[in-house]
């Protein structure tokens, strides 16, 4: 059976100059192993891939001290989370071998663009490039020894073999993903090695299908020893899969692949400039960027889609299809960032949410390939289409929007990780303005609460308030004055469970009384879901996004906002390490009841600014850049969530945050380097200049932009897509005048 040759053979002894050459764009500072040792829970991954491109790879193993890995994945389909089909070369008999292959490897390079190994036992030099939906292996054996390469699939799946290359599918969460695999030249032998099958030949134009299903194709010795690869995915069908592999790579070979896709990156990571700082803040900021380009993903094939909310494929039309999103993670500093970076694509993401509440009937709150996850709790979603529209991106259908938006959010349950409709809990927040929880040791009483996330009734309830906010803000852009009367009234019920006696947002019961004793340090159970999520009452404190005013009359007014802030910096964990991350497995990154590594806490640093005491802020940041964030194993503080802590690291960076998306303003921190400039979609640019910026000089003693004087910690939207220039004079000590008048409005 023939294979046919039908691109030109490449012996590739090395990556080309251009992508060896360090630092020779700003993809060179990527360093893909940041973060790839957890503090407690999952680790970054060292992912290969084109920005927000369907096809992801990284090598199958755990983290960086694994030194065993089981294959090569052909693509990562939601991010961290499963994968489909394994390539998995092999030296030796081919009677030998095994679906199973266990190497160990050394010898390891990796970056955006490209991957290199060696693995010690097979003698085997392995690399990769990727392109949007297509991926190239090239394979370097050692001569004169048997070779060869097992195919298979992850979960049920089929393959065919035909003249031009080997076809199939393979499955994830009930999912089919087609492949196109064509190596560039034909092997001896192609053997199933399914575990009913083992060892049956297959002829042309036959197939072989099981509960896992593995090829394994062997060469002769006597053969050269590179195999290279090219290969293509789909979510439609096997010849879109050779479709996309022919329009993303033709004919190019690895040099080729591997140089385009740098060329890519290159471009996406410039629009943002840097000069100054270190060597490492510089890898840190470019690997950060990158890291904010894993996710959402286009899955858009040849002006198609496979939509698993109608279980079809759909026409795309002019808007490319974006999915893989976990909102909860992602609405806070990652989406706010792609507003800025790439508006258009924005515009393209939240059609894609409008699509598939069109076709499901629900808003999604964590969209993948397989469907909504329906993870954590809120619909925040809604906060991503509003600080979209007010930040003057509108090229969707925000009435559309809106109808499916109230119908999820009043129509569906919020209960946490629970799709489905309204229960009991729903109504009882309908009628009393909170969720009710529990008191310790009684017994849940509804069904449908989850096992393990449990009622998470504080949680719920501040979330649910501030999405009712993003409710009334759009409904008041669409004159629907009823609406936002109703919702407007609704995003207070925050205050509900706010106890004046603690100035803390407290649990509840559903006769009113407050769940007793307390410690917001340590209550709540794994991960403090009976009343919160994934953090503490210390936490959740800070998380009225909508209503900061309204938090600090409630905390005694400014002073009182100011030393709650300054002592929740500084209190201690209430017990051991150990005790208390057996506990607060999320919580990591701590400085007090602070935690830098999730996603709740990044805003908060920049709450001083709200205090008048915007010195504070730039202390905090600063620190928590420095002591957090750097470039090492250990060098992200928590579970990066496709770009959440990533996000906030670049944002931090460049000197500002939005501390409230929806509201089109950013407080100003500290930035990172001496000079930051943003190359704008619309050909403007705007710069921070940070004058004697260093390690020491970390305060701001004055500010001008666009040459008129600065006296404030805000900058707006405008100011930064009209273009123009931010500059910040730095000093050793702080200016505790700068910035230091506020109002609060009741």
């Amino acid at each position: 059976m023939n294979l046919k040759f039908i691109f030109p053979f490449l012996l590739i002894l090395l990556v080309c100059s251009s992508c060896g050459q360090k630092n020779s764009g700003p993809a060179d500072y990527v360093n893909p192993y940041i973060g790839n040792i957890s503090h407690l829970l999952v680790p970054t991954f060292p992912t290969v891939h084109l920005p927000n491109s369907m096809l992801r790879f990284y090598p199958d193993r755990g983290d960086f001290t694994a030194y065993k890995m089981q294959g090569f994945p052909l693509n990562i389909p939601s991010h961290r989370s499963g994968r489909v089909f394994s390539l998995m070369p092999f030296t030796g008999k081919p009677e030998d071998q095994t679906p199973n292959l266990m190497y160990t490897y050394d010898n390891e390079e990796i970056t955006p663009y490209s991957y290199s190994v060696h693995l010690d036992e097979h003698d085997i030099r392995v690399r990769f490039a990727p392109s949007e939906r297509s991926g190239f292996f090239s394979l370097e054996f050692p001569d004169g020894k048997e070779h060869g390469i097992i195919l298979r699939t992850r979960g049920r799946g089929s393959f065919m073999i035909g003249e031009n290359g080997i076809s199939g599918y393979d499955t994830y969460n009930g999912v089919k993903v087609w492949l196109f695999f064509e190596p560039d030249r034909m092997p001896d032998h192609i053997t199933g090695l399914s575990e009913a099958e083992r060892n049956r030949m297959l002829t042309t134009g036959s197939s072989v299908e099981d509960n896992r299903t593995a090829l394994l194709l062997s060469f002769p010795p006597d053969n050269t020893g590179v195999v290279n690869i090219r290969y293509g995915l789909s979510y439609i069908s096997a010849g879109q899969a050779e479709e996309n592999m022919k329009n993303d790579i033709g004919s190019r070979g690895f040099t080729e692949v591997a140089g385009r896709a740098k060329e890519i990156w290159n471009s996406v990571l410039s629009r943002i400039e840097v000069e100054g700082g270190t060597e490492d803040q510089r890898t840190v900021f470019y690997t950060s960027l990158y890291r904010c380009h894993e996710r959402m993903i286009d899955i858009t094939e040849n002006g198609q889609y496979y939509s698993a909310w109608s279980g079809r494929t759909e026409p795309a039309s002019d808007t490319a299809f974006y999915t893989d999103d976990w909102v909860w993670d992602t609405w806070l500093a990652l989406h706010p960032l792609q507003v800025i970076l790439n508006p258009s694509r924005q515009d393209e993401k939240i059609t894609s949410y409008i699509r598939m509440a069109r076709q499901s009937g629900w808003m999604p709150t964590f969209p993948t390939i397989s469907g909504d996850n329906h993870a954590m709790n809120g619909n925040h979603s809604v906060a991503v289409i509003l600080d979209a529209w007010n930040k003057g991106i509108r090229n969707f259908d925000l009435e559309e929007a809106y109808y499916h938006l109230k119908h999820t959010i009043l129509s569906e349950t919020k209960l946490p990780w629970v799709r489905g409709n309204a229960t009991w809990f729903d109504e009882f927040y309908d009628r009393n303005g909170y969720f009710p929880g529990l008191q310790k040791g009684e017994a849940e009483t509804l069904p449908e609460v989850h096992s393990f996330e449990k009622r998470q009734s504080v949680a719920v309830t501040l979330a649910a308030s501030y999405d009712d906010w993003c409710m009334a803000q759009i409904a008041g852009i669409l004159d629907k004055e009823d609406d936002h009367d109703f919702f407007l009234k609704r995003s207070l019920n925050h205050r509900n469970l706010f106890n004046k006696e603690t100035g803390f947002y407290h649990p509840r019961d559903k006769d009113g009384n407050w769940v007793l004793p307390f410690d917001y340090r340590i209550d709540g159970g794994m991960g403090a879901r009976d009343y919160y999520d994934e953090n503490n009452g210390w936490t959740y404190i800070w998380q009225p996004y909508h209503a900061f005013d309204d938090l600090i009359y409630m905390l005694g007014g400014i002073e009182g906002f100011d030393n709650r802030l300054d002592q929740f910096f500084s209190e201690g964990l209430g017990s051991s390490k150990w005790i208390y991350y057996s506990t607060m497995p999320d919580a990591t990154g701590n400085v007090g009841q602070f935690v830098m590594g999730n996603e709740p806490s990044m805003h908060i640093p920049y709450l001083y600014n709200l205090a008048g005491k915007p010195w504070k802020t730039q202390k905090r940041v600063r620190m928590l850049m420095d002591t957090w964030f750097r470039n090492d194993l250990m060098g992200v503080p928590g579970d990066e969530d496709g770009g959440g802590l990533s996000a906030f690291y670049v944002f931090s960076a460049m000197g500002f945050y939005p501390i409230t998306p929806g509201i089109p303003e950013y407080q100003i921190g500290s930035p990172l380097f001496k000079k930051i400039k943003i190359n704008l979609e619309n050909g403007k640019s705007f710069t921070v200049v940070a004058r004697n910026n260093s390690q020491v000089n970390r305060y701001i003693l004055s500010a001008t932009l666009n040459g008129e004087p600065l006296n404030k910690t805000v900058i707006t939207h405008n100011d930064i897509i009209e273009g123009g220039t931010l500059v910040l004079e730095m000093g050793e000590y702080p200016d505790y005048k700068w910035g230091s008048d506020v109002t609060i409005h009741k």
